[in-house]
């Protein structure tokens, strides 16, 4: 069947993180921590982030937005750095870095031409007001706004497979997940979405990305022009 909508994957598929993070830090610390490996930071940072979302997983606590379970790991990640004396409104800004993140370079333009034969919306991990920030920082046209914050759960929890499919109210199969992650796809897959895989080298910086997709893929693309490109958009 045709390919009628296509749902993202963000952080690290679309925007990257970890320089944005680190820019931030680097930006926001640099009066209590001037030496910082802000790289170094960042990474630790998202390091944070399954386990914090496992907590909702799980089941262990009600649905609370990426902005909450990031705030709630910062301090530990400041005190792994021995980093002491950030205000809250500080570290309120450091969240807010998660907001001010910058796309790939052929994003843009990339998701410009998808949109001609495609509906797209973020299927992210990111609540509405994070994806809507990201969207206008970057100049994305999405013309939806799914994911955690829309099933109120996390990946790779089923509803946000689902509910992606739902939302738009095509067939699994006419539906796509793009993603630079393999585990992100093999759980899309589970529940009958067509799977693309970006690859993305620089991910992690220094630590690499994943250049190709581990599991079985609908497309393994070099990037996303590459896909607009095999999608004949």
């Amino acid at each position: 069947m045709t390919v009628r909508a296509l749902v993202f994957d963000v952080f690290g598929t679309l925007v990257d993180w970890r320089s944005g993070v680190a820019r931030e830090a680097a930006r926001l610390l640099a009066r209590v921590a001037p030496n910082l490996d802000a790289g170094a930071f960042a990474d630790a940072w998202r390091a944070r982030y399954n386990p914090s979302m496992e907590t909702v997983r799980s089941g262990a606590r009600p649905y609370v937005d990426l902005d909450t379970l990031q705030a709630e790991s910062l301090p530990d990640v400041l005190a792994q750095f021995g980093i002491s004396n950030v205000t809250a409104d500080v570290q309120k800004e450091l969240v807010q870095a998660w907001h001010r993140l910058d796309a790939w370079p052929e994003v843009p333009d990339a998701l410009r031409r998808l949109r001609q034969k495609h509906l797209l919306a973020p299927n992210s991990n990111g609540h509405v007001r994070l994806m809507v920030d990201l969207a206008r920082r970057n100049g994305l046209i999405f013309d939806a706004v799914l994911g955690g914050g829309y099933s109120r759960d996390y990946k790779p929890k089923p509803a946000l497979y689902r509910d992606a499919v739902a939302a738009f109210g095509f067939a699994a199969e006419e539906t796509m997940m793009v993603a630079a992650h393999s585990n992100d796809l093999a759980a899309a897959a589970s529940h009958g979405l067509a799977t693309a895989h970006i690859a993305r080298p620089h991910e992690h910086g220094p630590a690499g990305g994943e250049t190709a997709p581990t599991v079985p893929v609908t497309y393994a693309a070099r990037d996303l022009t590459d896909l607009a490109d095999r999608l004949g958009c």
